[in-house]
């Protein structure tokens, strides 16, 4: 019964073995996994899969194969369920969008936490209450320029604040790219040298000190040719970015095949005072910025992959974060990075045409001095010599 799901897992370009399928197999003999489907999902992970890394590509081959998995996640609110289901939603003019009322951050906040006290009952489809469908800022499914999104899923990208418990996952190094393209592109950043230990046959000196000294073998070593310079990859996760996932991981696969001594963290719509490098644990494995400002030398090349596409409060405003309360703006952390590193760019996936009308772009290629680049190969090219000069 199993053997079609064993491939399934080897078409997804999963490691496992017939070894380890053994041992899943055994395992269902001694009933370890029981009659839950949940029970069999972490038995099969646990003796088939050997690295975190394949995690997400289990999730995708065992939904598949068993025809998806509904993943439990608990709100963060103490709000009925039936308050965020939605159920209908309003079609509203620009004229109509154009006069809906910005409260600006703190006040937004305050009136939701004097909504939460107040309210008693479901809402739908209108202006006040937490509820679903209509103008009101709190809730999800409705049209409003800033709002606090409470469950349900993004649709306008203007939230200022997201109150669920929120899941991403790691790029994928190992994808297989459809085009050599991005890394022909990267290779433009490359600066070979030789150092290090003589370990490396020089052929064509060994050939003329032979020859200079009348045929008897001079073997000359030389160090390793290397590709010396440092990268630095800073990627937006989760939210808008779901939307360019296959792109970021085709840069990704092709920059850490290209660039050997590169070393990347991820971060959400803005960087702020921590950044992380395993989605999975990253509200227990934190890296302090600041940490990160101060152990790579001033030469690191500094990329930064994401959309910029959020909530203008979110890079200016302390507190604009929509995870959490950041003490500084997200704005002032990328300036320091900007002086720390002078040699950055930020590789953009949206279209470029788009850019004029996103306000935090135009924030952030403000502070970045318009070294945004779109995320194509001639936009690769640009970034690489802007960052090569």
């Amino acid at each position: 019964m199993l053997i079609d799901f064993f491939f399934t897992l080897k078409d997804a370009k999963i490691p496992v073995t017939i070894k380890e399928f053994l041992t899943l197999l055994e395992a269902m003999e001694r009933n370890v996994a029981g009659a839950s489907m949940d029970d069999f999902y972490y038995v099969s992970r646990l003796t088939l899969v050997k690295d975190e890394a394949h995690y997400d590509k289990f999730d995708r081959a065992f939904a598949q194969y068993f025809k998806g998995i509904n993943a439990a996640f608990e709100t963060n609110a103490a709000i009925p369920l039936d308050w965020l289901v939605k159920r209908m939603e309003r079609e509203l003019s620009d004229e109509q969008k154009r006069q809906l009322e910005k409260f600006g951050y703190d006040k937004l906040m305050d009136r939701l936490n004097e909504l939460l006290k107040e309210q008693k009952e479901r809402h739908e489809g209108g202006s006040k209450w937490i509820g679903t469908g209509g103008t009101s800022p709190f809730g999800n499914g409705g049209t409003n320029p800033e709002g606090v999104r409470i469950g349900g899923k993004g649709g306008n990208r203007t939230a200022v604040k997201v109150w669920e418990q929120r899941a991403y996952r790691d790029y994928d190094a190992e994808r297989e790219l459809g085009t050599r393209n991005i890394k022909v592109a990267l290779r433009r950043l490359r600066k070979f040298a030789r150092e290090g230990a003589e370990d490396e046959l020089a052929l064509d000196a060994t050939i003329q000190a032979t020859a200079n000294n009348a045929g008897y073998l001079d073997i000359k070593m030389r160090p390793e040719r290397r590709n010396k310079v440092k990268v630095l990859m800073l990627l937006d996760v989760g939210g808008s970015m779901d939307d360019h996932i296959e792109r970021t991981e085709e840069l990704f696969s092709a920059a850490k095949t290209e660039f050997k001594n590169m070393e990347f963290f991820y971060f959400h719509n803005c960087v702020y005072d921590y950044l992380w490098k395993n989605n999975r644990r990253r509200n227990a494995e934190r890296f302090p910025t600041w940490d990160i400002l101060r152990k790579y030398p001033a030469d690191t090349k500094l990329i930064f992959v994401g959309d910029a596409t959020m909530s203008p409060y979110e890079v200016l405003h302390p507190g604009g974060s929509v995870e959490y309360n950041n003490e500084e703006a997200g704005a002032a952390w990328l300036a320091r990075f900007c002086t720390a590193f002078p040699k950055f760019a930020w590789l953009n996936p949206e279209p470029e045409g788009v850019w004029q009308y996103r306000q935090s772009i135009s924030v952030i290629r403000q502070i970045m001095s318009n070294r945004m680049f779109p995320l194509t190969i001639e936009g690769l090219e640009r970034a690489m010599r802007t960052l090569s000069k």
